[in-house]
């Protein structure tokens, strides 16, 4: 269990911040920025229960945060880079767990004959806001792993977990808009004058 009892160190005065394997990186690396936008996805999951948990069915808001307790395991998983030996790691289960769910809430969603805008119901936005959040995580960890020096210290399962969870955020987002029927759907050129 982590035990923490003071909430400033000092350490990070000098722009640097302290690794899981007791290394230190300037806080602007891109490891950091993606541990970091992982962070800012929980708390904007947060935001969405917080904001309409009371609107959202009650299986919907236990994965999500379950989501948010796993989300610790990614950014846990991001901070040790490289073997971590008896270290958390995201393995494959957590990924099928997510493909479980989505199955489960695609069944019901109506489907779609074009792209939609975020929108509808207030819960279904936040979860729009989530999904985007998880997809600049997602490009911020593949472009780490994309990274030479990085190449073998960036768990793969990482990038398909979040590749997966933007998947399921946005069709619980569907899902929140009364399984699609809420969808704001886009109208391409909708707003050009007519040609003459």
């Amino acid at each position: 269990m982590v035990r923490l009892n003071r909430i400033y160190t000092r350490t990070g005065d000098d722009g640097s911040t302290g690794l899981g394997d007791g290394s230190r990186l300037p806080k602007h690396h891109l490891r950091i920025a993606a541990y970091g936008t992982v962070d800012e996805l929980s708390s904007v999951i947060g935001l969405a229960l917080s904001n309409s948990g009371e609107t959202l069915p009650a299986e919907m808001q236990q994965q999500l945060r379950t989501i948010q307790n796993e989300l610790f395991d990614v950014g846990a998983d991001l901070c040790v880079p490289g073997e971590a030996g008896n270290r958390l790691r995201i393995r494959p289960e957590y990924t099928q767990r997510l493909e479980g769910w989505i199955d489960g809430h695609n069944e019901a969603l109506k489907p779609l004959d074009s792209f939609i805008l975020p929108g509808g119901k207030s819960a279904a936005a936040w979860l729009h806001l989530a999904r985007t959040v998880c997809r600049r995580a997602e490009r911020l960890v593949t472009e780490l792993a994309a990274a030479p020096e990085e190449a073998q210290r960036v768990n793969i399962e990482v990038v398909r977990y979040l590749n997966r969870l933007s998947d399921l955020l946005f069709v619980q987002a569907r899902a929140a808009n009364d399984n699609g029927a809420l969808d704001v759907l886009w109208k391409p050129g909708g707003t050009q004058a007519p040609r003459a």
